[in-house]
């Protein structure tokens, strides 16, 4: 039974997303375009976590780049190389890697999308 103060508040909806059907979409851009592709499917200001759907063509990477205070990678379909410093991970289908806090490079070794889930910049840790 809801309280009465919570009488005008609305049920959360249930927010649901196809990853394969995303990663076909993005994927078949990317093969039109620059090999590469991603979308933000959760995010935004009012958000402690991002995560995004991005997908590269077998031999495409993401340059190295900073890390987020916290991420971690889960691939959805394809095989990748996350580079670290001198480390790194290869990785396939329902593989997951917490992201190291350095600089890095993600490598698709072939037609590849993953899952970024990332604590997004200014989010209060607890």
């Amino acid at each position: 039974m809801r309280a009465s103060l919570d009488v005008d508040r609305p049920e959360p909806a249930v927010e649901s997303l196809s990853l394969p059907a995303l990663t076909d979409e993005l994927m078949a851009k990317a093969r039109q375009t620059n090999g590469r592709g991603a979308r933000t499917i959760r995010g935004g200001h009012d958000h402690a976590l991002r995560q995004v759907v991005a997908v590269l063509t077998a031999g495409r990477e993401m340059s190295e780049h900073d890390a987020p205070d916290e991420a971690t990678l889960q691939v959805l379909r394809g095989r990748v190389r996350l580079v670290a410093g001198e480390e790194s991970w290869e990785g396939t289908v329902g593989d997951f890697v917490v992201i190291p806090p350095v600089r890095h490079r993600l490598e698709a070794l072939e037609d590849s999308s993953i899952l970024l889930t990332a604590l997004a910049a200014g989010a209060v840790r607890l």
